[in-house]
């Protein structure tokens, strides 16, 4: 597995810088801020999928290229909103859907629920089978929005569980974004803590979680441990 390298990203509007970061992706890293931080811009820039107005400059090096949908897959943070409720999951799966029993088995779900509508799958089964959807094309590189958010502790621990379990299988590279501190910790090798677009902090998790160096990362993991969202 190389590694991933962004020696520059940024993204701006008008003139105005809104992020502007660097980062590596040797195995699996965590990018970690409060709301506004730039962290959905990051996500959205990489997929090619910044709103109207916005421009993004890439200087990113690796063994791909940046091909959503091939080379780079998207998990969202909401399983209940990412599907349509009216549509079959059958009928929802748009890249390589030949492969779609063979994703499903990965995850641990029977082919048999394709052939159902999003509202008859619990929240943990949904998540599973978006998860399932992403892998289709055999991706390089895992998008990952906050895909734990909306799910309860168990269901938690299940798809952490599940990534890394796929990741050793597939070989894929993960970006893990979130506010979700503990959570990260359990899914990633790496982090970069970033505020308001800049990058506070950077380093191995175990060394970071530990010994944070600046106050913001600071209150930001104790704001994080104390179950809330941290907003300065």
């Amino acid at each position: 597995m190389g590694e991933f390298r962004c020696s520059a990203l940024t993204i701006s509007k008008k003139g105005k810088v809104f992020v502007d970061i660097a980062f590596s992706i040797r195995r699996s890293l965590a990018l970690v801020g409060e709301s506004g931080s730039g962290k959905s811009l990051t996500l959205k820039a990489l997929l090619g999928m910044l709103p109207k107005g916005f421009k993004a400059r890439l200087a990113c090096e690796s063994d791909f290229g940046l091909r959503r949908g091939e080379t780079v897959a998207y998990v969202p943070q909401n399983p209940f909103t990412a599907l349509s409720p009216l549509t079959k999951i059958r009928d929802q799966w748009i890249v390589a859907a030949e492969s779609a029993p063979e994703r499903m088995a990965q995850v641990g779900l029977e082919s048999e629920l394709l052939n159902r509508f999003p509202p008859e799958l619990s929240g943990g089964q949904l998540q599973r089978v978006v998860i399932a959807m992403a892998l289709s094309s055999r991706p390089k590189l895992l998008l990952l929005d906050e895909p734990t958010t909306a799910l309860d502790a168990d269901l938690r621990e299940m798809v952490v569980k599940l990534l890394l379990d796929l990741q050793e299988e597939m070989g894929f590279r993960m970006l893990f974004v979130t506010h979700d501190i503990a959570t990260a910790a359990k899914l990633c090798r790496e982090i970069v803590v970033i505020k308001k677009g800049k990058v506070m902090e950077r380093g191995m998790m175990d060394e970071v979680l530990s010994f944070p160096r600046s106050d913001y990362t600071k209150a930001l993991i104790a704001a994080n441990f104390a179950h809330r969202e941290f907003r300065s």
